[in-house]
Formats: C-alpha cells, structure tokens, sequence
C-alpha cells in the first residue's frame, strides 16, 4: 500500500517534469527562428529571422527530437514505439546532445567574435530553453525495462521502415560529409548531436528492434544500403569536392575489413598491414601504363587488380609463413618491422641505392585513369541527367568492389575455416588439441587479408594517380596507415562487417573536416581510444561473443533471475500437479 501511494504521488511530479520537457523543446525550437549573432562574419550567417542556418538546424532537430521522446514518455498515443525499453535515459541523452550543441554553437560565437555582446538574444534564449529538457529530464525517475519483443507487422510495413531508416541515414550522412571545410564549427556541432543521438536510441532499445526488422528483411535491408549509397555521388551539388573524401572512406574500409579478417576473426595482431596495400599499389602502378614505370606495360584494369591481388597474396604468405609460429607481441613486432622494411624498400629501388623500380622517394606519378569498354573514370558522365566526375566514378567502382570484399568477409567468416579462425583467436592451444593446424588457419587469413588488401591498393593508385612511399607508415596524421587501420578495427568492433567500415568512415572523415586540429590530432585520437576502451571496450558495433566476454557481471546478475522465475514456475507446476 505505501508503494502504491509513493507511486501515486510521484505520477503528478513525473507528469510535471515531461511536460516541462516538452515546453523547453518547444522553446528551442521556436529560438532557432531568430537571430543567434547580428554580424554575419560567423560563418552561416546566423542572422536571418524565421529562416534557420545549417548550425541552428542541428539545434531544431535536437529539439523536435527530444519533444518526441518527451511526448513518447507520456504516453502520447502513437509514439510508444520510439522508447520500447523506457524513456528516461533516452530523453536525458538527446536533451543533454541538444544544449551540448547549442552551448557549443553560443561559445563558438564569442570565441569567433571576440566578445559576449556578439551574442543575439535569440541564442540565450536558445541555451536557456536546451537546458530546461536536459535538467527536468535528469530528475526523472529510471524506467528502464527490458524492451518486449515486437510484434512482426506487415511486410510492406517492415520494407517501408527500412526504406525510410536508410534514407534518413543517407541524409545524415551527407550532411556531415558536405559541411563545408571553412565552417569546422558546423562539423563538431552535428558529431555532438550524431554521437548523442545515437546513444539515446541504443537506451531507449529503437535500435534492437530495427535490428530485429533488418534480420527478417535481410534482401531488401542490403539492396536498400546498396541503394542508398549508390544514390550518393546523384546528391552532391558541388561536384567532386566531397566525393573523394567518399572514395577514400571506401578505400580505407575495404583495407580495414581485410584487417578484419586478421586481427578480428584470427586474433592475430598485424601491426604493419598497411605495406599489403601499399603492394597492390605499387604493382597496379607499374602494370598500369604509368610513363615513369620499369616495365612499360599497360594490363587493362582487371588484369591489373588480379596482378595486385597475387602480389600482396604473395608478400603475405611469403611474410606469414616464417612469422606466423610466433605469438602476441613477437608477432606484432614482426609485423610492424615488415611494413618499415616495405617502405624503406620501396624508397631506395631508384637506382641508386638499388635497382631502378619504384623511383624511390618520387614515386610512380602520371598514372592513367581507368577505362571500362571506353567510358574513361577521369571525364565526367552524364548519367540520369546528372555530371557525375571523375571521383564519382571511382566512388561507384569502390561500391561494388566493397560489396565484393563484404561478400567475402561475409562466406568465410561462416564457413569451416572462419570457424577455425574464431577458435584459435579465441585458445590456439585448445584448438589445436581439438585437430585444427594452427598455422595453415592463420596462413590462410593473413594470405586472404593481405589480397584484399591489395585490391583496394590497385583502385587507390588510379584514385591519387600517384603512389609515393610515404604513404604507407605505421603512424602519422593521414589516413589510412597501420596505426590508424589498426583503431578503425577496435572502434567499430572486431568481427562484425558494420564495424570496420563505420570506424573507418569516423577515423577518415573526422581528420578531413577538422584540419586546423592536425597538430592535436594524436593526441584527441588516443583520448578517444581510451574513452572507448573505458565505456565501450567491445567497440561501436560489437557481436554478441565481444558483449558476452566484455559484460560478463552483467549476465552473471541475470542468469540467476532467470533461474529464480524458472525455479518459481517448475515448484507452481509440482504443486498443481500434486494438488
């Protein structure tokens, strides 16, 4: 009776605080409607009444989104879907993201600016009404539950869902990507609001049942990704500029799934992986016409990415083969003395310090585009009545070679051998014992991994139309190296295929948007890590095996009410049968 009565006068209090919620959503919402600075030397123009600049937009969208989990809290009729596994942490999260963007946007005013008075009423009014949700919010009572299984609606329903979740994915993800470069504010305002908004849909269990959606509509959730980033290259306006950072995400998540293979599925630590795509480039680039090449031979591009692909197949095998006996970090150390002597290699074949190759320091430049049955990837095309240029074309080549790669990863990590892999990552000892040879599993994944990785070496040598050796260190500010392969890998989550090539999107884009931070950018990378490794050690999209391992408390709390509710149900059917 005492709980009831708690209960009962908590509703009203609870019921006062959503609401308030609700209004300061409203509020800031209704503040991006005017002016945040008078002088349109912020970059935006935040000074335009009733029409909201990119920076504000990310504050509109916050606010709608946290009114939305609000109204979902108060069980406004149609909007429970939105917080299946409650609605308190969720609704906290997305108004903490919203004043966390709309603070950040106020400070960078005044710092840009210089003073405080840079600031327009309309962002005070902005900060205020954020803060508002996220205050009430946290003085919520926890309603977490474990969210109820969905029932399975229509299919058309459930194509229609994911059709929708893929286009606003595709929309988001264009947006970060087309900030501009002069406005780095933009960038860092929509990764708070990204990096928050995602967190509250992984708490308010949204995402667990758009998984379970995708997994009963596996065919069009894939054709649906395919599609969508197909459509991409069609939505840019501004020609190649931010296609290449497009082509060069695709590029280094190819790479990292083939690291994937390695350090994922195998457990093996490869620290100097990124001199099996610095092979295929290079062989792409002397089989490719290039004017400075040793040999003066053109293969057409498929010849020219086989030609790769054994290359780096070769070098892996011929690399693996000696140094794969060895364990932990005599193996990494092995590795990471391979991709220095690849690249000090490739530097002293100039005919000089050896034979007359590679150029040394030079490089291989003026290597040609590609060409496919005449249609050049260097010109622009006109497909579907729109210019596509010449890194959309490669962009489209990089899908389909990524949808190849994903298709590979896919078949063998579920076959016999991808099996054998998990288990000697998991206990070589054991599996050997259990009939597995070890070192022809591990072979054969670092021959597999090393191929793809020269596939995608051939496609960057035509991208950058020049291959130098400094682009293939352990470490350094540019992407994709060994270190930076290495960490795409761990932040996405080792052994899943979404992982990689979501870590590889953040470790490549991130650097590309935020160049004024490219003296810090070490630095702000190993934070990153660490916090990772603190609240996320399984990674941003981890398998189930990765949360098992690393959340072990937490199922050794819920095995045993598990087995308390099946103890209680096995003793109330012995009584009713006794009775």
């Amino acid at each position: 009776m005492t709980e009831n009565l708690t209960k009962t006068q908590s509703a009203p209090k609870r019921a006062a605080l959503l609401w308030a919620s609700v209004g300061g959503a409203v509020a800031t919402a209704a503040s991006t409607f005017l002016p945040w600075t008078w002088t349109t030397a912020f970059p935006g123009n935040l000074t335009i009444y009733g029409n909201p600049a990119s920076l504000q937009l990310l504050t509109l969208v916050g606010a709608v989104l946290t009114g939305l989990h609000a109204l979902s809290a108060l069980g406004l009729k149609g909007l429970g879907w939105l917080t299946p596994a409650g609605a308190r942490k969720a609704l906290w999260i997305m108004a903490l993201g919203t004043f966390a963007t709309t603070l950040f946007t106020a400070l960078a005013i005044v710092v840009e600016l210089g003073a405080l008075v840079d600031l327009e009423p309309g962002a005070g009014v902005a900060v205020v009404a954020a803060a508002v949700p996220a205050i009430a919010a946290y003085l919520l009572p926890d309603d977490t539950r474990k969210a109820a299984p969905a029932k399975q609606l229509a299919s058309w329903i459930e194509i229609l869902i994911i059709v929708a979740v893929f286009a606003v994915g595709l929309l988001v993800v264009t947006f970060g990507i087309d900030t501009d470069d002069s406005e780095p504010q933009l960038f860092i305002a929509y990764l708070i609001l990204v990096g928050f908004s995602a967190v509250a849909l992984i708490k308010s269990g949204l995402t667990q049942r758009l998984s379970a959606i995708t997994a009963r509509n596996r065919q069009v959730a894939v054709t649906s990704s395919l599609v969508a980033a197909i459509a991409f290259p069609f939505l840019q306006q501004s020609g190649d500029t931010y296609t290449l950072i497009a082509v060069n995400i695709l590029i280094f998540a190819t790479v990292a799934l083939g690291l994937n293979i390695v350090v994922g599925l195998a457990g093996l630590l490869d620290l100097g992986y990124v001199a099996f795509l610095g092979v295929g480039a290079y062989t792409a680039a002397l089989v490719s016409g290039a004017t400075s090449s040793a040999f003066g031979v053109q293969f057409p591009f498929w010849a020219a990415a086989l030609t790769g692909m054994a290359a780096s197949l070769v070098f892996g095998v011929v690399i693996g083969a000696p140094t794969l006996r060895l364990r932990g970090d005599y193996l990494a150390i092995v590795t990471l003395g391979f991709g220095e002597i690849f690249r000090i290699a490739m530097g002293n074949l100039d005919g000089t310090s050896g034979p007359k190759i590679t150029n040394g320091p030079n490089g291989i430049p003026n290597i040609p585009h590609l060409e496919f049955f005449g249609y050049n990837f260097g010109k622009p095309h006109t497909v579907l009545g729109v210019e596509l240029g010449a890194y959309a074309n490669y962009y489209l080549l990089m899908i389909l070679i990524m949808a190849l790669v994903v298709l590979v990863f896919a078949r063998a990590s579920n076959s016999r051998i991808g099996r054998a892999w998990v288990a000697i990552r998991e206990d070589e000892t054991a599996a050997t014992a259990m009939g597995i040879n070890g070192f022809r599993v591990k072979l054969i994944a670092f021959a597999l991994g090393a191929a793809l990785a020269g596939l995608a070496g051939t496609v960057q040598a035509h991208v950058n139309t020049t291959v130098v050796p400094e682009n293939y260190v352990f470490a350094g500010p540019v992407p994709p190296n060994s270190a930076f392969l290495l960490a795409a890998v761990i932040l996405g989550g080792m052994g899943t295929i979404s992982g990689p090539i979501v870590g590889s999107a953040l470790l490549f884009l991130i650097p590309a948007k935020l160049q004024f931070m490219q003296d810090y950018q070490l630095l702000g990378f190993g934070l990153a890590l660490i916090l990772l490794m603190r609240f996320r050690p399984e990674g941003l999209i981890a398998n189930k095996r990765a949360q098992l391992e690393f959340h072990e408390n937490d199922d050794q709390v819920a095995v045993p009410e598990q087995r308390q509710s099946e103890d209680e149900g096995a003793d109330a059917g012995t009584a009713k049968a006794g009775a």
